[in-house]
């Protein structure tokens, strides 16, 4: 099928002059005045404009977006706080204060813990914890999330920075400055190629280490480490020096949080909330709130512990040590380090710490981003999530946070369901979790030097060990075998090498699966009789026609039609794109079937794809839309069933 080209360069799309949909002008011209041209393209006022006002056309493109980012509807999805504000009310003011005061009862002995997991100071979990979340208020989407740092981003800030102060803000800052030039250019869509069950392997690899990062804090021995393999080594290599004081309060608070946790899903009375009595409300609402507070019960009764027993001559526990008190100073991130500044022991440009950083500037904003947005859907109660506007507030609030000496932080799923049970209304409540912090930094810094290391490595552990997926194993072999593949690689290479290369394998090997499944569509064949009583083959494709697949589908196609020698009609219905590789492919087959004098037609192909095959002007090339057609087509050509030629 051959397309006629006008003296102006456009051209009328000759497949559909056989579209069983009649959409004549009514001044007669066809194809309802659709036309294409490769010399001119169309304003938005329908006129032609000619390459040479392509630039202006540049100009205006330029000043409608400027003009649609100063709308109100801009402004609202920009700075959600604008949305909520107006009609907030006492009762939303009552539930943010009831749930923040009870998340920052949860976030600051988590903070406290996580600066460890990230080989840090313990007051640096704290820097990261306030301002941020006050910084979420005005950009943050969802109404759960309370930003600051959490056990997968303080992993990775190890694995990236090496347990190096500077060098962790500065990758706050950077972290934070991708996550909102992403969040900028609409880049969210990434987190989609991390899989679910990629995500699953990878999330249960991370709670792996953490547990077994913290082995050593519960054991009261030194072990040093980045992969899983590390750690166990280092373990071994030290196990001689266990302290038993240290091992008998970590296993103790393991078992105290665990059973507080099971606590806080106890209910007394009647199943039914209707029935219950004012006593049973009172009663549940105690254990819940006991349960709920379990970490900072236990930082506050091992505190005190550890303060009775620092005056002994040989103190039974490893405590977490002074913690500068008072808030931390604002100031910019070092951009170079001094000598005695780096573990190297010789002074680092910016450049220097930015190549050291490697693959943790890419891995540490997109697990971030996996992270907040794993938390939206999570609560978003089927609403659709934004992940361009919590990139820009993620990205802001890490760029804050590296001005306060924090590290890396994102959404933290724990704190988040806490947040949601305690009944918040509004981001507001990250108001009251930054104001408890604070609070904290102010008045408090001085007792927390007693509190003993066993306790925080017993609050990460009762934390992340409901981390591993185990779940998702079942479900998923029931479902798709194959899934497993990729999440179990992931579980494996997170746990055997570095987190950002253990994610980079996954990632991988779902663009393998992919392309392979683009490369080998699944095609059906068919023999069937046409209306006139003669008999065809069908074949099917179920996507698209383009370079990986179409010499797969050109060999099955051939294959399939020599074996029984008829008519071979190829259902498009399902192609729904093609590339010039695909068209160079047609045009070879078209000639092919010419040669062996078998007829070959393309049925229900669609114009965009027909003009695409047009475009290399193949040989016999036949569209048709409608199954009664193919008798006429056959008699076009002249075909006779092979029965008739034997007669």
């Amino acid at each position: 099928m051959r397309t006629q080209i006008s003296p102006d360069g456009s051209y009328v799309n000759e497949g559909m002059n056989c579209s069983s949909l009649d959409i004549t002008m009514p001044n007669g011209e066809p194809h309802g005045g659709l036309t294409g041209s490769n010399e001119f393209i169309l304003s938005a006022s329908g006129k032609k404009i000619s390459s040479e006002n392509r630039m202006e056309q540049v100009n205006q493109w330029c000043q409608r977006k400027v003009k649609s980012a100063c709308t109100r509807k801009t402004l609202h999805k920009r700075l959600p706080i604008s949305r909520w504000l107006p009609n907030y009310n006492s009762s939303d003011a009552v539930g943010d204060l009831v749930a923040g005061i009870t998340v920052g009862l949860t976030v600051i002995p988590q903070a406290l813990a996580y600066s460890g997991i990230a080989g840090l100071p313990a007051a640096y979990g704290l820097y990261g914890s306030f301002l941020g979340c006050i910084v979420y208020i005005f950009l943050g989407s969802c109404k759960d999330v309370p930003m600051g740092p959490t056990a997968i981003s303080a992993l990775l800030t190890y694995q990236t920075a090496r347990g190096n102060v500077a060098k962790s803000v500065l990758l706050c800052l950077l972290t934070g400055i991708i996550e909102l030039l992403m969040g900028l250019f609409g880049l969210g869509f990434l987190v989609d190629f991390v899989s679910g069950p990629v995500s699953s392997g990878f999330t249960s690899a991370v709670s792996l280490i953490i547990v077994t990062s913290q082995i050593k804090d519960v054991l009261g021995i030194s072990a040093k480490g980045t992969t899983f393999l590390e750690i166990w080594q280092a373990i071994f290599a030290d196990i001689h020096n266990i302290r038993a004081w240290d091992t008998v309060l970590g296993l103790t608070c393991i078992a105290v949080l665990l059973i507080m946790r099971i606590v806080a899903g106890l209910k007394v009375g009647p199943e039914e909330d209707t029935l219950k009595s004012r006593k049973h409300r009172i009663i549940n609402k105690f254990m819940w709130l006991i349960g709920t507070s379990r970490n900072a019960i236990l930082v506050v009764v091992c505190g005190a512990i550890g303060y009775v027993f620092q005056s002994s001559a040989q103190a039974p526990f490893k405590l977490i040590g002074e913690i500068p008190p008072g808030m931390p100073s604002f100031q910019a991130p070092l951009f170079s380090l001094t000598a005695n500044e780096t573990s190297s022991g010789r002074a680092e440009s910016f450049s220097e710490i930015v190549s050291g950083l490697g693959s943790g500037l890419i891995v540490v904003p997109l697990i971030a981003l996996m992270e907040n947005i794993a938390i939206c859907k999570a609560f978003s109660n089927g609403k659709p999530v934004d992940a361009t506007q919590e990139l820009i507030a993620i990205g802001v609030a890490n760029i804050a946070n590296s001005f306060v000496q924090g590290f890396p932080g994102t959404g933290s799923l724990s704190r988040s369901a806490v947040n949601n049970a305690s009944g918040v209304r509004t981001p507001m409540g990250n108001i009251y979790t930054g104001a408890l912090v604070v609070l904290s930094l102010m008045f408090f810094t001085p007792y927390f030097s007693y509190i003993p290391k066993a306790s925080l490595a017993a609050i990460i552990i009762a934390a992340v060990v409901f981390m591993v997926e185990v779940k998702v194993v079942k479900p998923m072999w029931r479902t798709k075998k194959s899934d497993l593949i990729p999440g179990l690689s992931t579980f494996i290479a997170c746990l055997a090498l570095p987190l950002e290369m253990g994610i980079l394998v996954g990632v991988g090997l779902n663009v393998i699966f992919i392309l392979y499944h683009a490369a080998r569509p699944k095609i059906s064949v068919e023999r069937l009789t046409s209306p006139g009583g003669t008999e065809y083959l069908i074949i099917t494709p179920d996507r698209c026609l383009i370079f990986p697949s179409v010499d797969y589908v050109r060999n099955l196609v051939t294959k399939h039609s020599i074996r029984q020698s008829l008519p071979v009609v190829i259902d498009c219905s399902h192609v729904y794109g093609a590339d010039y590789t695909a068209a160079t492919v047609i045009d070879s087959i078209t000639a092919d079937f010419t040669k062996r004098d078998q007829p070959l037609f393309f049925y229900n192909l669609k114009p965009s794809v027909c003009a695409v095959f047009e475009g290399l002007s193949p040989v016999d090339f036949v569209v048709y839309y409608r199954e009664e057609h193919l008798d006429d087509l056959l008699k076009e050509r002249a075909y006779k069933p092979k029965q008739v030629l034997s007669a």
